[in-house]
């Protein structure tokens, strides 16, 4: 069951590179910067993600980041998801993620996992939002 929001997000794209081409399905990586809240502790997210552009026209993603408090506090996570490419250029993402932490008010995080949706425009600009998927 989709639970509580335990986080949400607004960034920027910080770079983009096409790492093959083979067989006719673009493999893209792409960099971001983001701040927001996590289980309502302000957060900076710094993620990257590869994303196929698939014969349907689909795409699926996977990435990593790190998830840092301004007292140095760190939650890594690994995601995984499907893409829609929209007609105004941007990108709309669905997916899940798995987090990793030492950090005691992080905790919950390790036992959980997370469903997201993640909003591209057309200009790089992203917002996000996580919930708890229990």
């Amino acid at each position: 069951m989709l639970g509580e929001l335990i986080g949400q997000e607004q960034g920027v794209t910080t770079g983009m590179r096409v790492l093959s081409t083979d067989g006719g399905h673009p493999v893209m990586e792409a960099s971001f910067q983001a701040t927001g809240t996590m289980l309502d502790v302000p957060v900076k997210d710094i993620g990257t993600y590869e994303s196929v552009l698939r014969a349907d026209g689909t795409l699926w993603g996977e990435g990593q980041g790190v998830v840092m408090t301004q007292e140095g506090e760190t939650v890594t996570w690994h995601g995984s998801g499907v893409g829609r490419l929209n007609q105004n250029g941007s990108v709309s993402w669905r997916g899940s993620i798995f987090f990793e932490t030492a950090a005691e008010r992080f905790a919950k995080l390790n036992s959980l996992a997370g469903v997201f949706e993640f909003e591209v425009d057309a200009d790089g600009k992203a917002d996000a939002k996580l919930y708890e998927w229990s």
